[in-house]
């Protein structure tokens, strides 16, 4: 069935045998990761961790129902992860609910899961399974993910601190937890003993978070401004920034835009659409520029050109700058690699 983020986080803080498996899908994998660490807290430290992904559950469907009715090896809690589920894993899932008992929790994660698909349908009907999608937090609720990720780590961050921590990561909860533990060592600041994280502090710690040149990288990319995207890329570089964190909010930043320009499709005008979309005052000028310009077809291939581009860059042996940076110069002209 259709969890909100409270029904999700009760059922990971209390797991019990009423619901079979969570399903987390939707673009924040680092969401659904911080989900998946809740219900190891939940399970215990000694709790043992049984992973799986998706093609391994569609050469043996009925390996995850086997898994969870199965008790650890040392006989304490024992919880399931699937990562990369897709469809083709659906057999498996259906195969879980089937069985008469599964004592064991089960939690997959799957972002390129869609509302009309197998796996999707199968959660939503069934009142053992819970299925959550995902969002990459914006506008305010971003600032104040940020805020919490400092408060945990003993840092009273002030708005604008806070702000600028959301600009220079793209919002990935990963990179603004990173930052937190930067700042909070140099603050010498733990809950025991809070401090207070400000602009200055963000200035003493170095360049990568003065000036949002993440953000201004993102925003030239967006409206095709090719020359002044290659001049922040060099200076990012020159810096010791990767493109990683670049190419990660450039993501965000266009699948927002493709939800926004849905409603625009619908119907809506642009600027009512951006007045209500929640996203920083000073991203309106270059979000509604965008809209003008990007329909959902071009934003769609934009954003599968650019995780592609990431998977390449990661893999071993590969020149993955490059790989990154030939990938948002695409993006500036046109989405895909075509000129516009």
């Amino acid at each position: 069935m259709k969890a909100n983020l409270t029904q999700v986080r009760a059922a990971l803080d209390r797991p019990g045998p009423a619901i079979r498996f969570i399903l987390l899908s939707g673009p924040d994998e680092a969401g659904a990761r911080e989900h998946v660490d809740r219900l190891a807290r939940a399970m215990g430290p000694d709790a043992e961790r049984v992973e799986l992904d998706g093609p391994t559950l569609r050469q043996d469907p009925g390996r995850l129902a086997a898994e969870a009715a199965s008790l650890s090896l040392f006989g304490g809690a024992r919880f399931i992860l699937v990562g990369n589920v897709g469809d083709d894993a659906v057999a498996a899932f259906d195969a879980l609910l089937q069985v008469p008992v599964a004592g064991n929790p089960v939690i997959a994660i799957g972002p390129g899961l869609k509302s009309t698909g197998k796996l999707m349908k199968l959660a939503l009907a069934s009142p053992a399974a819970l299925s959550f999608i995902c969002y990459v937090p914006s506008g305010a609720e971003a600032v104040q993910l940020a805020t919490a990720i400092a408060a945990s780590h003993g840092l009273r961050a002030t708005a604008e601190a806070a702000r600028r921590l959301v600009a220079t990561t793209g919002a990935d909860r990963a990179l603004i937890a990173r930052e937190v533990e930067k700042l909070a060592l140099f603050l010498d600041a733990a809950p025991d003993r809070p401090a207070l994280l400000d602009e200055s502090a963000l200035d003493a710690l170095g360049a990568d978070l003065n000036e949002g040149e993440i953000a201004s990288a993102i925003d030239a990319a967006l409206v095709g401004d090719r020359a002044l995207l290659g001049a922040e890329l060099v200076k990012l570089s020159a810096g010791g920034t990767s493109a990683i964190p670049v190419v990660r909010g450039l993501v965000r930043r266009l699948m927002l835009l493709a939800e926004l320009r849905a409603q625009v499709d619908r119907g809506a005008s642009i600027g009512e659409v951006v007045e209500r979309s929640g996203v920083f005052f000073r991203e309106k000028p270059v979000t509604t520029q965008a809209l003008r310009h990007w329909s959902v077809a071009r934003l769609v291939r934009a954003i599968d050109h650019l995780r592609r581009a990431e998977r390449t860059a990661i893999a071993p042996l590969t020149a993955g700058e490059v790989h990154l940076t030939a990938a948002m110069i695409a993006v500036a002209r046109g989405g895909d690699g075509a000129t516009r």
